[in-house]
């Protein structure tokens, strides 16, 4: 029979809470009788999640406790008697068991409506180091772990304000996973925080299987068509000081070691770090770099099979790029072949371990390279082109932008293999409106601030400025 209330007879309390831990069975999940004061007593705990030595001190603690020391109801015992910080009274059984199973320890105490709810949580955790896809060249070396209590406190070490708040809740119904939502009380947008929360509260999954991804997709769950980011991911604690301190939603989920940004514009997600670890200038160069050479990589591939349909549109200065041999394959099923062959090349060496890694890739190098052109597969020009393009995406962080310019890349290869000149400028077209139709979490423009346009705002996100003194 389900109960709802703890009874104050320790027995009866046991016995319903060893039925609904399976205790006999879980052998992970331990309890122990004492005598606390001349009264019976158990505890409970998650083996693994608490602090052995701390456990072991209070029970001393508690154990020598004289009858006549023990409060009379568990708020005096809580204030009075236990030396310990975070403790808290509950008499609920499901909130003990939630938080049981959460990694905190319990005390019952006989003739006690209340049990006792001590914090005392450590979790198996990597190190704080820098993240291997979010590096910069200078700047913190340190990074997003899967724990969220070393998460949340590696972005109060940068803010050491008042007004920043981290407010937590959970979401799945079996996993009950942690989130955090950590905001600037005064600069966020109350409107988007408000549906943010409503929209947590009301996710009716059973878990959150693949954390950030399932919470996204619970947040967001239209246009699902439209392949560009909806939310920035980001390993670094600075990156994501800095957009809580613009009045952005930073989401942490338990078990990620990633944040998850919001709301996010095309140029939140082309910027990157290094844009401000260095000087107006070089921070202007880079993010300006990185922007052209984005652009390169979806228009490159297109236009060479334009020009190769339309020779006679090449000048006499340029021929050199025309095919010096002709191909054996069709050129667009050249460049079909090769942007898959690429996405095996990264899943294999995603599976590849370290020590076959090098050899592998100087295999890989020769036979798909060389070996390739010379059997009459491919041709160089090709694979000139599709290895620039290859090479390129990395120049941006982003995966999922990487992956949306690939899309809309072999569309209008299609689209310009089907239909020439007219092909080619229907793909751009398609591009320009999967962007400027797109809408961030909070409904707003995609591409604010050039639609609706604001010059001093686009300014800035094109061009590295100092940062403006307090008050500017």
């Amino acid at each position: 029979m389900e109960r709802e209330y703890i009874s104050g007879c320790l027995q009866d309390d046991m016995q319903y809470l060893n039925q609904i831990l399976d205790v006999d069975k879980n052998f992970d999940v331990i309890y122990r009788e004492v005598n606390i004061g001349g009264k019976e007593a158990c505890m409970y705990l998650v083996d693994g999640f608490c602090k052995d030595d701390l456990i072991q001190k209070l029970l001393q603690y508690l154990m020598d406790q004289k009858a006549g020391d023990l409060p009379r109801d568990m708020h005096g015992v809580s204030k009075h008697l236990m030396p310990y910080v975070e403790v808290e009274v509950e008499g609920r059984f499901d909130k003990l068991i939630d938080s049981l199973l959460s990694g905190m320890f319990f005390l019952l105490i006989d003739g006690f409506e209340k049990a006792l709810l001590i914090d005392s949580r450590t979790y198996p955790a990597r190190g704080v180091e820098e993240p291997e896809k979010d590096k910069v060249l200078r700047g913190s070396k340190d990074g997003f772990v899967e724990t969220i209590v070393f998460n949340t406190a590696l972005i109060r070490r940068r803010i050491r304000s008042a007004a920043l708040c981290m407010e937590m809740t959970n979401a799945g119904k079996s996993s009950k996973t942690d989130i955090v939502l950590c905001y600037m009380k005064g600069r966020v947008d109350e409107k988007l925080l408000a549906e943010i929360k409503r929209k947590i509260e009301n996710i009716r999954v059973d878990s959150l299987t693949m954390n950030q991804e399932s919470l996204a997709e619970c947040l967001y769950k239209r246009r699902w068509y439209n392949p560009f980011p909806k939310f920035k991911y980001t390993e670094r604690p600075d990156t994501a000081a800095a957009q809580v301190l613009e009045g952005n939603i930073v989401i942490l989920v338990d078990n990620s070691p990633s944040a998850m940004i919001l709301p996010t514009t095309i140029f939140d997600v082309i910027e990157e770090a290094d844009d401000y670890y260095f000087p107006p200038i070089t921070g202007t160069y880079l993010r300006l770099t990185r922007l052209l050479i984005t652009l390169f990589t979806f228009l490159m591939t297109p236009t060479f099979l334009l020009l190769m349909k339309r020779t006679e549109w090449v000048p006499e200065s340029f021929s050199f790029i025309l095919l010096q041999e002709d191909p054996n394959i069709p050129l667009i099923w050249q460049f079909l072949i090769l942007e898959l062959a690429i996405d095996g090349l990264k899943l294999a060496a995603v599976n590849t371990p370290n020590m076959l890694s090098t050899p592998l890739s100087v295999m890989a190098a020769l036979v798909l390279g060389e070996f390739s052109v010379n059997s009459g597969w491919f041709n160089s020009e090709v694979m000139l082109y599709m290895a620039f393009v290859a090479i390129a995406n990395y120049t941006q962080q982003n995966y999922e932008l990487g992956y949306a310019l690939k899309f809309l890349r072999i569309l209008t290869l299609l689209l310009t293999q089907w239909f020439g000149l007219w092909g080619y400028i229907g793909g751009i077209l398609l591009a320009l409106l999967s962007v400027c139709c797109n809408r961030t979490v909070s409904k707003s423009s995609y591409i604010y601030p050039l639609i609706p346009f604001d010059w001093k705002k686009l300014k800035n996100r094109l061009i590295r400025r100092r940062l403006p003194e307090s008050g500017e």
